[in-house]
């Protein structure tokens, strides 16, 4: 299974190196990085989305078992994550929510949608398309509402339920799926033309995301907190794909769906990680340097985890 390593994990990660290196030498500068970020999770991402969303099988797509399975492995990563920081680690409330979201949010769209496509063909992205569906609207809220009870310590029930919308309907992700699923439910048929132009957007919506990634990267520098990094990173790339996998397959997910299920529960922490912890002013060191060693070392974690479904 070493060819599964070189075909379907290294030219991604390839790609994540390159942006890296290129940052790194002063090729890209950070303002070209963030160029590219504001396009790709701006536009291009969005756009995506929005297409995949409006052309899903919607009685295909969403199969409760692979919602239940992932989301409760996701829910309880954020527990365990919550936990583990304030006993272990002996962390402040506020820094237990970051570090609990920390394992929570999965990179399902930059990592997660590629490496799928590659390891199991564009055809079996249904799984994955349903997971992001959800994604961003479950930890944003779990996450949000979780640092705002805290912070007011359970006095601010209105003001909880304002800052949770508004950092939601504030989220372009959030607002392309949205769109997508109007136009789905309607029976709308996006134009040729329109449609066209999508394509070509979307085409070139990965690369250059995986490219800006790992220019992001970059001001990701590893340093202290090692300890509670590492058990943020084994929460992640393991913990919660072993829940999926046992949910999933205790509940008969289909092999595609299952697939997806275990794969985007495999990925490393998004760096929307370390938005919602530089949103807070809350252990940005954590959520920083865990994006960026777990992304490193999903390289063999996700060959783990593709050998485990072969």
């Amino acid at each position: 299974m070493l060819q599964s390593l070189i075909d379907v994990i290294l030219p991604v990660f390839l790609v994540v190196t390159a942006g890296y290196v290129a940052t790194l030498k002063g090729v890209f500068s950070a303002s070209h990085v963030d160029g590219l970020m504001k396009f790709t999770q701006g536009f291009a991402i969005p756009c995506l989305l929005f297409h995949a969303m409006a052309n899903l099988d919607l009685s295909d797509s969403f199969d409760p078992k692979l919602l239940i399975s992932f989301y409760t492995g996701a829910a309880t990563c954020f527990g365990i994550g919550l936990t583990g920081a304030r006993l272990l680690f002996k962390r402040d409330w506020e820094d237990c929510v970051a570090i609990g979201f920390c394992c929570l949010f999965s990179n399902s769209v930059l990592l997660g949608l590629p490496i799928t496509e590659r390891a199991f063909g564009p055809e079996n992205l249904t799984g994955n398309y349903a997971i992001i569906a959800f994604h961003s609207p479950f930890c944003y809220g779990l996450g949000i509402t979780a640092m705002e009870v805290v912070r007011n310590r359970g006095a601010g029930g209105i003001k909880t339920v304002s800052s949770v919308l508004t950092a939601m309907f504030k989220n372009v992700l959030i607002l392309a799926i949205a769109l997508g699923f109007a136009f789905n439910l309607a029976g709308l048929t996006i134009p040729s033309a329109v449609d066209e132009a999508l394509q070509l957007v979307i085409r070139a919506a990965l690369p250059t995301a995986l490219f800006a990634l790992g220019g992001v990267l970059v001001q990701y520098r590893p340093e202290g907190d090692l300890r509670t990094i590492g058990f943020v990173c084994l929460t992640a790339l393991m913990v919660h794909p072993s829940i999926v996998w046992l949910l999933g397959g205790t509940l008969g997910l289909k092999q595609d769906l299952f697939r997806s299920g275990v794969l985007n529960a495999a990925m490393a922490p998004g760096f929307n990680a370390y938005i919602f912890a530089n949103m807070y002013g809350r252990a940005k060191r954590v959520a920083a340097s865990s994006v960026l060693i777990a992304t490193a070392a999903s390289v063999l974690t996700v060959w783990f985890w593709l050998l485990v479904l072969s």
